[in-house]
Formats: structure tokens, C-alpha cells, sequence
């Protein structure tokens, strides 16, 4: 259990760095802009307008959740720090889908294509172009399933409730999104035979990976650490890593 806290400790000092990272590379790119003068800026409010009427960009912006996962939960203290054992504590099953091959890392031709999966919900296979993966997030209506998986081939890990579970379920899990949101992303799947469930795009074996589900059929206090364990295991794992 030690050498397990270690790590995670580890884990969040690098996730601060990257973030500080982030940051100032931000601040930079507003310094650049704020220097460019008039027209750069009327070039940047044409953007805008063309952003916000759907003209680009990332696939389903993050949008909150509020409705969906409201605030008003808390987790407890994490106890479980082994995936195996956090997942089979919470009665959890931990799955793996093999790479069919090169074409799993494939672009479709054009964003709103469907792609036909073969696991509920979905852990690797084509997805949609660059440009059009799903921001991390936390939201009341999930993108397309071609963007979440395209966000997970960049690292992500995603984590997908059951729409009828209990508010105070929604609750909690939006109080464990909280808690640690890096390259994190939650969402409503209605339509899955899983209460709970977090998927990954694990980088192993290169070049193409291995799809990573760990699926809940029922909701207890013991899917938190299930959900953190299998979080700090895949998260900044996948076949082509985005901070």
C-alpha cells in the first residue's frame, strides 16, 4: 500500500507540473496575441463567431454536467490502491480487447461518421479526425462515441454512468471528477449493461494497444476506489499521448 501512495503521489506532482506547463505556454500564446495588433484581433473575433456557431473545433465541449452529475456529493478517503482488488472489492470486472491491427489507429474520412464498435462502451477502434476528439470534461450529454474514443487514444480516461442511476450515485461521482479531473472525462451512457463503467486506451502492445473496461453492474461505495485505481493505471497511457 505504500509503495502504491508513493506512486499516486508521484502521479500528482507530474500532473502539476504538466498543468504549470500548460499554463505558462497559455500565457505566452495571449502574449503573442495581445502584441499582433488590430487585425490579428479582428481575425480572432471572425474565429470566435465561426467557433460558436459550429464552424470547428473540438467535439462536444464541455458543458458541466450540472443537471446529470449535480454537486452536493463527497467521496471518502481512498483505502484500495490495486486495481484487481479495488475492482473485485466492488464487484467489478476488469476486461481487455485486443487490437485488430493498424486499422484500429485510423482516421474515418470526415467527422459524423459512425463507426460500428464492438465493446459497450467503446475502448479503441477508428474515430473521428484530429480536431474533433472530445475535451476532458465533465458532461450532462456525451459526445459521439468516434470523439470519446479519439480522446482516449490521447490518454484519457473516461468514465460512463448508467442515466438512471440514483441522484446521490450522480452525486459522488461528480464529487470523484472533482477530486482529480487531469485527462479525465464523465459522461451519461443510457444504453449500456453497466451501472458504472471507465474505459482506456492502453499504449501496450505498441504500435496499436489494448482496450481497457472496467465494468460495474451494480453501484456501491466501493466503485470510488474501483474508478480511482483503474484511473491512475491507464491515465497518460494511450498510443499517442496529449498532454
Amino acid at each position: 500500500m505504500a509503495r502504491r501512495k508513493a506512486e499516486r503521489e508521484a502521479l500528482r506532482r507530474e500532473r502539476e507540473r504538466r498543468e504549470a506547463e500548460a499554463r505558462a505556454a497559455a500565457r505566452r500564446k495571449r502574449l503573442v496575441a495581445f502584441g499582433a495588433g488590430g487585425a490579428l484581433a479582428v481575425a480572432a473575433v471572425v474565429v470566435v463567431v465561426v467557433l460558436a456557431a459550429g464552424g470547428g473545433g473540438n467535439e462536444g465541449d464541455a458543458v458541466g454536467g450540472g443537471e446529470m452529475f449535480p454537486e452536493g456529493g463527497e467521496v471518502a478517503e481512498q483505502t484500495e490502491f490495486d486495481v484487481e482488488a479495488a475492482a473485485a472489492a466492488a464487484g467489478c470486472e476488469l476486461r481487455a480487447s485486443e487490437s485488430r491491427g493498424d486499422s484500429d489507429r485510423l482516421h474515418t474520412a470526415s467527422a459524423g461518421e459512425d463507426v460500428d464498435y464492438r465493446d459497450n462502451p467503446p475502448t479503441l477502434g477508428r474515430h473521428w479526425p484530429p480536431g474533433y476528439q472530445a475535451e476532458d470534461g465533465l458532461y450532462s450529454e456525451a459526445p459521439a462515441d468516434e470523439a470519446l474514443v479519439h480522446t482516449m487514444e490521447h490518454g484519457r480516461v473516461v468514465v460512463w454512468a448508467k442515466s438512471a442511476l440514483p441522484e446521490a450515485a450522480r452525486q459522488t461521482l461528480r464529487a470523484l471528477f472533482d477530486e482529480d479531473d487531469y485527462q479525465m472525462v464523465l459522461v451519461p451512457r443510457p444504453n449500456m449493461p453497466h451501472a458504472v463503467a471507465a474505459t482506456a486506451w492502453n499504449a501496450e502492445p505498441t504500435p496499436n494497444g489494448t482496450g481497457r473496461t472496467l465494468a460495474c453492474p451494480d453501484w456501491n461505495d466501493r466503485v470510488v476506489d474501483a474508478v480511482r485505481t483503474f484511473r491512475d493505471e491507464h491515465r497518460s497511457k494511450g498510443p499517442e499521448p496529449v498532454p
